[in-house]
């Protein structure tokens, strides 16, 4: 089981030597993968009564396809976006983006899409909220195409290229492409669609639940459930060294191919807590750093 982490970006601020240095210490430590959260725009509560996400305008993101751009630079860590909110951007400039940091990692990449919640983010990137699901299932199926031909030439209802394509072409053909899911209807996406997926609940009964929707909808399919990874994810905290190895251990016990590390939320201030906690989880977990 590959073992990850998820970059901090609400916490390690905007400073590119902070992200430099968290870098190269998760590559340096054995980690196989950093994800990155997206978000475009953060909402003002000041305008928007009553906001109730739990990101606002003050949030700090850093925008993942750029990001990934400099990290392809750094380190030799797969790079996984976790997720890219896909029905608010263009599906042919994410081809485009995503095959590029493809080749600029040589192959080391994962496309993690979702539908998001925010309404407001979507108002402002001129897409509608209402029928993302339906579209994001389109985008997920021109995204392929766009990765593996040369010339495509594509119309459903909401995307149309007209003898169009990518060049140069991704050395993944196709990129593969991870869902964010936590309802039955994306569940059954996963399975029809997705190469993988990053579950929102532990391991136990819910995650069984879940994982049985996403085999009876890829044998449905024709597809192997088999061949659907997963990544887990497990929160740092005080005191967690002692309790980390026996989380990564449920989620391997669970079938977990893929597991991340968040550090987020853990009172760990900059870059250098944060990198701090990944020394002592990859000492933790064994890590060949």
């Amino acid at each position: 089981m590959d073992v990850g982490v998820v970059f901090p970006q609400t916490e390690i601020g905007g400073d590119a030597g902070a992200v430099r240095a968290y870098a190269l210490a998760a590559d340096g430590l054995g980690f196989s993968h950093v994800l990155a959260y997206d978000h475009v725009l953060g909402a003002d509560p000041a305008v928007h009564r009553g906001w109730e996400g739990p990101y606002d305008v003050a949030t700090t993101f850093r925008e993942p396809f750029v990001l990934f751009g400099y990290l392809a630079a750094l380190t030799s860590l797969e790079l996984v976006t976790g997720v890219i909110i896909l029905p608010q951007r263009q599906t042919a400039l994410v081809a485009k983006q995503a095959a590029e940091v493809d080749l600029l990692t040589g192959g080391k990449f994962r496309l993690g899409v979702g539908l998001g919640w925010n309404a407001v983010e979507y108002e402002a990137l001129g897409k509608d909220f209402g029928d993302r699901g339906r579209r994001m299932s389109e985008q997920v199926a021109l995204l392929r195409r766009l990765w593996t031909e040369q010339s495509v030439t594509f119309a459903g209802s909401y995307e149309k290229v007209t003898g169009a394509g990518l060049s140069p072409l991704p050395v993944q053909r196709p990129i593969p492409v991870w869902f964010g899911a936590q309802s039955r209807r994306a569940y059954v996406r996963v399975g029809q669609l997705g190469d993988g997926w990053f579950p929102q609940v532990p391991p136990g009964p819910r995650l069984e639940e879940a994982r049985a929707i996403i085999g009876q909808a890829a044998k449905e399919a024709g597809r192997d459930p088999a061949r659907i990874g997963m990544e887990g994810s497990v929160r740092w905290g005080e005191d967690r060294a002692d309790g980390l190895a026996g989380d990564v251990g449920r989620w391997q016990a669970a079938g977990a191919s893929h597991v991340t590390v968040n550090t987020m939320g853990a009172r760990l201030g900059g870059a250098d807590g944060h990198i701090a906690a990944l020394t002592a989880a990859a000492s933790t977990l064994g890590l060949p750093g």
